[in-house]
């Protein structure tokens, strides 16, 4: 399976382009600043959905046993940001644990394909919620939010954690995925971080890593609590 770097996800489609205005300029003038993170878009999300709910993505991506070192407990509420096509968001519905799930992207076209998917699946605790490149927009506080192969694609990722913040509940755990430095598929590898990095810049934003699980063959797993 490959992926042009995920949203969100939390199926990851935070929007996204292969190369920006600024590595173009880059390129030609040789001094423009690298950006701090990838865009593209994720407005065919029938198309992105034959590549993000690839059953062979299960192999590496092992959703259960992601969503079951998340510790979910009863009655728990979370967000996947950077749905996409609800890879996990359906999963984490799904859960034993009946939980209420926010799916949050900011392309409209996959909050549409969610909200499709979730009625044709009968899952009635998935609420669709369109983000903004800036926030998560979601309605209320949730226990933990989950974001697989979508850090990349933030900018501003300390003022933008900062403000999530907001959106989760006391003790609320941030859960980070996304791809390792030389692992097959993802994003350019500019655009991909060591878990140095992330602890540093979502430390500034107010967050300690309490646990970095490390099953996953291509991707960190890093889980976070709310300072």
């Amino acid at each position: 399976m490959k992926l042009t770097g995920l949203i969100v996800a939390l199926g990851c489609a935070l929007t996204l382009t292969t190369r920006t205005d600024a590595q173009q300029q880059g390129q030609a003038g040789g001094n423009a600043p690298h950006p701090d993170h990838m865009e593209h878009s994720f407005a065919d999300a029938e198309r992105y959905a034959k590549t993000f709910d690839d059953p062979a993505r299960d192999a590496w991506q092992m959703p259960d046993r992601v969503v079951a070192a998340l510790g979910l407990k009863r009655g728990d509420s979370v967000a996947d940001l950077g749905a996409g096509t609800g890879y996990f968001t359906v999963r984490l519905a799904k859960s034993p644990a009946a939980l209420k799930v926010y799916g949050a992207d900011i392309e409209p076209a996959m909050v549409e394909y969610l909200r499709h998917r979730a009625m044709r699946e009968g899952l009635k605790n998935i609420i669709p919620v369109l983000a903004a490149g800036d926030r998560a927009n979601l309605p209320e506080p949730v226990n933990v939010v989950l974001i697989v192969d979508t850090y990349h694609h933030i900018a501003n990722r300390v003022a933008y954690f900062t403000n999530l913040k907001k959106s989760l509940k006391p003790g609320g755990r941030l859960a980070v995925i996304d791809f390792k430095k030389g692992a097959p598929d993802g994003p350019p590898e500019e655009f991909r971080f060591t878990p140095d990095q992330i602890t540093a810049e979502l430390g500034r934003a107010g967050y300690t890593l309490k646990t970095q699980p490390d099953f996953l063959p291509r991707q960190m797993f890093l889980i976070f609590q709310a300072n």
